[in-house]
């Protein structure tokens, strides 16, 4: 993919892509506030938006919107990284946010007794894993300073909050951002054709499915790191908003919340009507057998409420990430009774 380049052009890449991504941003609409009956959604890629799919193939916020008298415009836009996510919202491009949980921990730290930042609910409950196609990589410990890790967010995405954790257990917590420098910044399908291709510097990769799945096709790439080993189950990937957004919007925000609530009942019980529509909405180069061998397991599961987020906040404070510490999984996320058995 990088051939004859090596790293220099994958960081090269991801600075185009920033600045593609900066460029984006500045188009949509201006910071100004707007009236109850609007809601733009910013999503990433991969299964764990599912989600946000079928929300958007069925019109379940138009639905559960005109079931309030209301008639809602929705806007969706794609980004890569929680960093940019972070700054299109708190720049008020976007209303929502898709992104990992420690985006939302930053970012609700960032703005706390200002904006107020919080999480509006979870995504579900999905492993994702470490990859490497280096056999001399068997655990973190094994990589060196010729290798570089993909993430889609330097220091701030979910999957370098994770790796960050894992090198606190490996090292302690003195050294829980001792692989940071390895890493760069790519979105998941680049990063896994660079890594399947073998032709750049690019020997890792925390990916999140279904291209972690994908590239474990490749006979050269093997996983290093489990989540679900790490933290056990966990919801790696959740929505959030501003307290002004939620306050002045009342019957969109429900109408939103209400609609993902639908989304995940719909998705949970039929993997396979939400296989498809996966497919159907992001032209995934996928089939639908393919997909459900990654998604009809007990790993898998579709819900709005958070799971085992807390640990991940509690340590992030813990080595000076976050300056507020959190009380409770409660702190960071909206009041909503759906969300009533978080953690």
């Amino acid at each position: 993919m990088f051939p004859g380049k090596r790293i220099p052009a994958i960081r090269r890449l991801a600075g185009a892509i920033a600045l593609g991504l900066g460029l984006a941003g500045s188009l949509l609409t201006p910071a100004a506030a707007h009236a109850e009956g609007q809601v733009r959604i910013a999503e990433q890629f991969g299964i764990v938006y599912l989600l946000l799919n079928v929300v958007r193939d069925q019109q379940l916020i138009e639905k559960h919107g005109k079931e309030q008298g209301l008639d809602i415009k929705v806007d969706w836009t794609q980004l890569s990284g929680g960093a940019a996510v972070n700054d299109a919202l708190l720049a008020g491009t976007i209303d929502i946010a898709g992104a990992g949980i420690g985006p939302l921990l930053t970012v609700w730290d960032r703005t706390h007794g200002r904006q107020n930042v919080k999480g509006v609910a979870s995504l579900g409950n999905f492993p994702y894993y470490l990859l490497s196609n280096n056999p001399k990589v068997k655990t973190i410990a094994d990589f060196g300073d010729k290798d570089r890790i993909a993430v889609p967010a330097v220091g701030v995405s979910i999957q370098s909050r994770f790796l960050q954790y894992a090198a606190a257990k490996q090292w302690g917590d003195k050294y829980y951002n001792r692989l940071d420098k390895y890493t760069v910044a790519l979105p998941h399908p680049e990063a896994t054709s660079a890594l399947t291709s073998g032709s750049t510097e690019l020997t890792g990769h925390f990916s999140n499915p279904p291209f972690q799945n994908q590239a474990l096709e490749s006979p050269n790439v093997h996983v290093v790191l489990d989540t679900y080993e790490l933290l056990g189950p966990n919801s790696p990937t959740v929505l959030y908003a501003t307290e002004k957004f939620r306050k002045e919007n009342p019957k969109t925000y429900r109408a939103f919340v209400d609609a993902l609530a639908e989304a995940a009942d719909f998705a949970q019980k039929d993997k396979g009507a939400a296989a498809e529509t996966y497919i159907r909405v992001t032209g995934a180069k996928i089939g639908k057998d393919a997909l459900l061998k990654i998604i009809d397991n007990d790993k898998f599961e579709f819900s709005v409420t958070p799971k085992n987020t807390y640990p991940l906040a509690e340590f992030l404070h813990r080595v000076g990430a976050l300056k507020n510490k959190p009380a409770s999984w409660q702190d960071y996320f909206f009041p909503d009774p759906r969300l009533a058995e978080g953690s």
